[in-house]
């Protein structure tokens, strides 16, 4: 289970489904480190869904994103994610995700409650 500073994982009741809550401001390590996470995941698994929860997001630092194992783990995420569901998205990310749905082959989409993206998913969080 990855439990960083700002990322946390959270137990699913599907094996394939790796799901994420988003807190405070996210540092380059802790993207770099969940990024070296998804990788050891996509080596090990054709596809998975992801669910991102974003709680009291405050952004991300500057360049959080620019490691090489986060640009490695995005090109992957293109072939290894089937499904990208979002929880309170920033209005920009939101807007990305709808274009993105349009262009890739990931089916992506944005929910406003975590209760109707658990249910869109058939699944629920399990207490670890």
């Amino acid at each position: 289970m990855l439990n960083l500073q700002s990322l946390i994982q959270i137990q699913t009741t599907r094996q394939d489904l790796y799901a994420f809550r988003i807190t405070g401001e996210v540092s380059r390590e802790d993207m770099t480190a969940m990024a070296e996470f998804m990788n050891d995941v996509f080596d090990k698994h054709e596809k998975v869904d992801m669910l991102m929860i974003f709680d009291r997001y405050e952004g991300a630092e500057t360049g959080a994103s620019f490691s090489w194992e986060a640009l490695k783990s995005r090109v992957r995420s293109i072939t290894n994610v089937d499904r990208y569901v979002v929880v309170g998205a920033p209005d920009a990310a939101q807007s990305l995700i709808e274009v993105m749905d349009s262009l890739m082959p990931v089916d992506a989409e944005t929910f406003d409650t975590e209760p109707a993206a658990w249910r869109s998913l058939d699944a629920e969080a399990v207490a670890p």
